[in-house]
Parts: C-alpha cells; structure tokens; sequence
C-alpha cells in the first residue's frame, strides 16, 4: 500500500497545477546516496506469522480432528494454524 494509506501521509492538492498527489516527496538528503534504513517507504504489510503463548488445549476430538483451545487464536476462520509445546 501506499504511504498515505501505510503511515497516515497528508498527500499534496489535488489540483491548483500539483503534479502528485498521493506521493511520499523525497526519500532523504542527496549526502548519504542511499535510502536511510526505516525510512517510511510504501510497500506490503500484513501476512505476518503470529505468536500466542499461554493458550490452553481444553479437549481433543481426534473423531473429527479436532482441538478446543481457550483463547484466542489469530487468523481467518479454516486458517492454517501450528501448535508447539514450549
């Protein structure tokens, strides 16, 4: 996504002769020649792995291949989830 939508930019006019809109300006001053690492930039957020400790396996269903755990656990519903004993 963009950096509007990523990091709440303002965005410039969109109109009165602005060339963009929906831009980030500059990446940084001219000296370095390089981008500054955690510098704003748009890109892909989301599909992150997820870690939930200290859930409780209630019940096993191995009828249905099931597990009840208490808690909540993250991601959509039929989502691949995997269980590691610490």
């Amino acid at each position: 996504s963009g950096v509007m939508k990523r990091w709440g930019f303002g965005g410039y006019p969109d109109s009165h002769g602005a060339h963009f809109h929906r831009k980030p300006a500059s990446h940084g001053p001219q000296g370095p020649q390089r981008v500054i690492p955690g510098a704003r930039l748009p890109g892909h957020y989301g599909n992150e792995t997820v870690t939930v400790r200290g859930l409780t396996i209630v019940d096993v269903i191995p009828e249905q291949n099931l597990l009840v755990i208490k808690g909540s656990v993250p991601g959509p519903n039929g989502g691949l989830v995997r269980i590691e004993k610490l």
